[in-house]
């Protein structure tokens, strides 16, 4: 028996997540302004309304008419646009309430459009040839500045119904013989051709069909790009904001062993004694310890151009000069290290006022060639520093304790320094031959701060 097999039906896409409640509040919030910006439209059609109104010349005999129509029209759509723009100020437009407004147009338009065979004593087919149908297409428009197909359609198919019943109220209060289907008596008289009333709520259909459409598409790229809004701010906060930057702006995806070679500073910050303080402290204390210097320290580097490239546990890991090169990069960074101490030495005096012990900050500078890229694999990446200059600042570091010192730089880094423009109290002590644990040879320091302050 022969065997049948059926045809593998394609897999069905995965739903798109649920977006998060923040993306979501964005996206509201710029509802909220369109909200405004169709407030203020709706203010500009009226004014145009009434100021043609009032400058055009009129055709009819106000002695022969009862009331204008119009000016009634006008004013009550004027409170409405009012009431209908303070609402959207406090952010206090309910949907249902725009759903009434989306009526108050097309119902407003369409009565005002009524009027005019009553105010000027014609019969009711006479207000089918008014330009004045055009004004729909501006209250359908108006909606796909909210970027949501729903009011577009909600607009356009009330229009639709609206002109609709025009034209039958049109047909029932007129005369025997008032349809007819010849082109020339429909221009040159007040008879009625269905084709040509057809064509306008056909019209009217299609444009709201494109328009919601092309909105239903926008939605989808709006929220994608609020949500990609969200992730680079919220990158920026786990990225240096040059790091961040050079992320969100690439022009092809980062990949791993992307870097670049750069004459820069690095920066390494420490707490002396941390390791040994935390062990009798409770987690949460550790953790405010550390919130309280990383808030201090992370705001001065960033503030003297260094990018945050890590944070060790209770170690910073800075760079200058190297995601965007700078020739004063070797001053920013010995700059950095005295506006650190002394934040160190503020910190220190406020938390002694408070009863709390606080540990020593160390720092080091030192300078070279470093890579600068992305490292790991294609499920996850990071960016940062290589060179020989991270692990000299990081020998550094740790020497400041046998040098009994809080920040040491390498006198090329403070030679580079002051070539970059540093004029500070660094610049005039002379450099000192030292032998660092891990290196081979003695180097030429530079104390930043030459006594540890205890």
């Amino acid at each position: 028996m022969r065997r049948l097999t059926l045809p593998r039906l394609p897999d069905r896409p995965a739903p798109a997540p649920p977006l998060p409640e923040r993306v979501r509040a964005a996206i509201r919030e710029q509802e909220a302004q369109s909200e405004i910006l169709i407030g203020w439209v709706q203010l500009g059609v009226v004014a145009t309304f009434g100021t043609l109104y009032a400058v055009a010349p009129k055709t009819f005999d106000r002695t022969m008419t009862m009331f204008e129509p119009v000016p009634v029209a006008l004013a009550a759509y004027l409170a409405f646009t009012l009431l209908r723009l303070g609402l959207a100020y406090r952010r206090r437009l309910a949907p249902w309430f725009l759903y009434l407004s989306v009526a108050v147009d097309v119902g407003l338009l369409m009565g005002l459009i009524w009027s005019f065979h009553v105010q000027y004593a014609q019969p009711p087919s006479f207000y089918l040839k008014a330009p004045t149908l055009l004004y729909v297409f501006i209250f359908v428009a108006l909606r796909a500045l909210r970027f949501d197909p729903a009011f577009v359609l909600t607009a356009g198919l009330a229009a639709a119904a609206g002109w609709a019943a025009m034209v039958a109220y049109a047909i029932a209060a007129g005369s025997d013989g008032m349809v007819t289907r010849n082109y020339i008596e429909y221009l040159t008289g007040n008879k009625i051709l269905l084709g040509a009333e057809f064509d306008k709520i056909v019209t009217i259909l299609v444009v709201t069909a494109i328009l919601a459409a092309a909105l239903a598409r926008g939605r989808r790229l709006l929220e994608r790009a609020v949500a990609e809004g969200a992730a680079a701010r919220d990158l920026s906060r786990f990225f240096a904001p040059a790091v961040a930057a050079r992320i969100t702006g690439a022009e092809q995806p980062v990949a791993a062993g992307q870097g670049d070679l750069r004459d820069a500073a690095i920066l390494m910050v420490d707490l002396r004694g941390f390791t040994r303080m935390a062990a009798g402290m409770d987690p949460a204390a550790v953790i405010a310890l550390l919130t309280e210097y990383q808030a201090r320290m992370v705001p001065l580097i960033a503030r003297h151009g260094g990018s945050v490239d890590k944070f060790m546990g209770d170690g910073i890991l800075a760079s200058f000069g190297a995601v965007t090169p700078v020739p004063s990069y070797a001053a920013d960074a010995v700059r950095a290290v005295e506006a650190l101490l002394a934040e160190a030495d503020a910190w220190a005096a406020d938390r002694t006022a408070r009863g709390l012990a606080t540990p020593t900050v160390n720092a080091a500078v030192a300078t070279g060639r470093v890579l600068f890229g992305a490292v790991g694999d294609a499920g996850r990446l990071e960016y940062t520093v290589i060179g020989d200059a991270v692990n000299l600042a990081a020998k550094l570091e740790k020497h400041n304790k046998a040098a009994g010192s809080r920040a040491l730089a390498t006198d090329a880094a403070v030679r580079l320094a002051l070539a970059g423009g540093y004029r500070g109290p660094a610049a005039d002590r002379p450099p000192l031959r030292c032998r660092v644990e891990g290196m081979a040879e003695p180097l030429d320091l530079r104390p930043l701060e030459s006594v540890a302050k205890r």
